[in-house]
């Protein structure tokens, strides 16, 4: 197979541009192409408002020889490729008795039990919170002003708290074993749509994957799998080092020797029981801050120079810096024409997150722009307490006051008034009646005093740092909501090498274990721990 890089067309191009182009480059009539397969496709905008989409594509010939065309090409972006499919290890000679257990179904917990499911190992996945379908219809109240049931929320329920967010699919890890196409793959065999096999930045969208979420359980249990919902799992069961079950909500006992513990970062009462049962795992850095809305008009003309081309999606960004005292403040989850959510969990204590549909048709872009925490900073809210649940108690002092600031809504406020900006200091282009995209119930309030000094100071630091690369950025009308707390797990759980912790048989896996970092690398880690799990034992 020949693969042709940076290969470029105008957008809105004809569909058998692809392929002439492809000829072109290759020296070849179109005739002799048997197939031409878009492996990437990208946005080009460096020398805006020139914009084109950057092509990686395979192509395969009817006949003749590769290496002569590709000789005869002379030509750097041509290349011979082998595809290497993602293949699940054979099983292991260890005989099991019962079958594995999987605490969670988030992304990690899910594609876990799918490729155990799939390779004949019949998993049990218990889930705290409720189907896809009925947590859906709890959030929406919550939303619409009513109660927060501390087990359906945005956090908690069957997909994860990846199912109320953009759905990006991205992720940085290199992966040569083929696991992040596997998981592409599995997830348009699901529902998803096609095209995030090749994007360059590939999202889902909260609307359908939260269909993709169902489509996967189904599969699961007609495998033999076992799905228990509400079933929130309060003891670790531990016997001389070694795991030997759980039990759950209502008494309910679960025997077995394997369990993965993928219980998402907003575990808290979980990392509480396993904290009681000295279960190994340490306090880590993560990061905090507040969502930031513009229109999302003003983000389209900074990355195309241009209005919204109908060609093209609406834009995003990717925005870092240092501060003067060496603190790292970053955007993260960035939703093109998305919204704000109420993403608490807990009674009395508010966080939001960003949210996206598939179309991204909202009116208004956001992030989150947060600011590195380390456990130094934790002693503001867990005081001579040391332990590797500091995070947790910095979390909760945040958002405690967050809710406090809003009076049970999510407290909002002008970027100019939280940096203290004398009125009328810059040239706007956010209008002063700008106004939030948010779901669930909010109210204007005063965010100055939220953070310890030095992370507001960053923060401002920050803004003012990005407004040089996308102007307006830190216009005063510009919308801030908070606190955006559940960035990362604030724990690490340790784990050997064979992906277990030192109790035997017990699997920390994805985002709340502090392996995994999104949607994508959280499925990544849940494959990694079934292959593990498929090393280990007979079917």
């Amino acid at each position: 197979m020949i693969r042709i890089q940076q290969m470029k067309l105008k957008p809105g191009h004809a569909a058998e541009a692809l392929e002439e182009k492809a000829a072109k480059v290759l020296r070849l009539l179109p005739e002799q192409i048997a197939s031409c397969h878009v492996v990437k496709q990208s946005i080009d905008a460096r020398k805006k408002p020139e914009i084109w989409f950057s092509y990686v594509v395979d192509v395969t010939l009817k006949s003749g020889s590769e290496e002569k065309v590709i000789r005869r090409c002379r030509d750097t972006s041509v290349s011979r490729v082998t595809p290497a499919p993602y293949r699940f290890p054979e099983p292991g000679m260890e005989k099991g008795t019962h079958r594995p257990l999987i605490i969670g179904m988030g992304p990690a917990g899910l594609f876990c039990g799918y490729m155990l499911a799939k390779a004949g190992y019949r998993p049990i996945l218990l889930e705290r919170g409720k189907d896809v379908q009925s947590r859906r219809k709890d959030v929406e109240t919550f939303w619409a002003g009513g109660p927060c049931l501390p087990d359906s929320n945005v956090q908690f329920g069957e997909g994860g708290a990846g199912t109320f967010s953009d759905g990006k699919l991205n992720t940085l890890i290199k992966d040569k074993e083929g696991r992040g196409g596997e998981v592409l793959r599995i997830l348009v065999e699901h529902g998803a749509p096609s095209c995030i096999l090749y994007e360059n930045k590939p999202h889902i969208g909260t609307d359908i994957l939260s269909e993709v979420v169902k489509n996967m359980r189904e599969q699961i249990l007609a495998w033999g799998g076992e799905v228990h919902f509400n079933a929130r799992v309060e003891q670790l069961l531990v016997e001389s080092g070694r795991v030997t079950g759980v039990t759950c909500t209502g008494g309910r006992e679960f025997l077995s020797e394997t369990v993965v513990l993928a219980v998402g970062h907003s575990a808290r009462d979980t990392f509480e029981m396993l904290e009681r049962k000295n279960i190994p795992m340490e306090a880590k850095a993560f990061a905090v801050g507040l969502r930031v809305e513009h229109p999302q008009s003003l983000i389209n003309y900074s990355q195309y120079a241009s209005e919204w081309p109908e060609f093209l999606p609406p834009a995003s960004y990717k925005l870092t810096a240092r501060t003067g005292e060496d603190r790292g403040v970053y955007s993260f989850c960035m939703c093109p024409g998305g919204y704000v959510v109420n993403a608490s969990s807990e009674e009395g204590r508010l966080a939001v997150n960003g949210m996206s549909y598939s179309r991204r048709d909202g009116r208004n872009a956001n992030s989150a722009i947060i600011v590195a925490v380390t456990p130094e900073d934790f002693e503001t809210f867990s005081g001579d307490y040391r332990g590797p649940l500091a995070g947790i108690a910095f979390q909760r002092g945040l958002e405690e006051k967050a809710w406090g600031l809003g009076k049970g809504r999510i407290p909002v406020q002008r970027y100019g008034e939280f940096a203290g900006k004398p009125e009328g200091s810059k040239v706007q282009r956010v209008p002063s009646d700008f106004l939030p995209c948010i779901k669930g119930q909010y109210t204007f309030a005063d965010l100055r005093f939220l953070f310890p000094e030095t992370i507001r100071k960053a923060f401002i630091e920050g803004m003012e740092s990005f407004d040089r690369m996308i102007p307006g950025f830190a216009d005063d009308a510009v919308c801030l909501s908070g606190v955006e707390s559940r960035t990362s797990s604030p724990v690490r759980m340790h784990r050997q090498e064979d992906f277990q912790s030192q109790v035997t048989g017990l699997y920390p896996c994805g985002e709340g274990a502090g392996y995994a970092g999104g949607i994508t690398s959280a499925a990544i880690d849940g494959m990694k721990v079934a292959e593990a799990i498929a090393k280990r034992f007979k079917i």
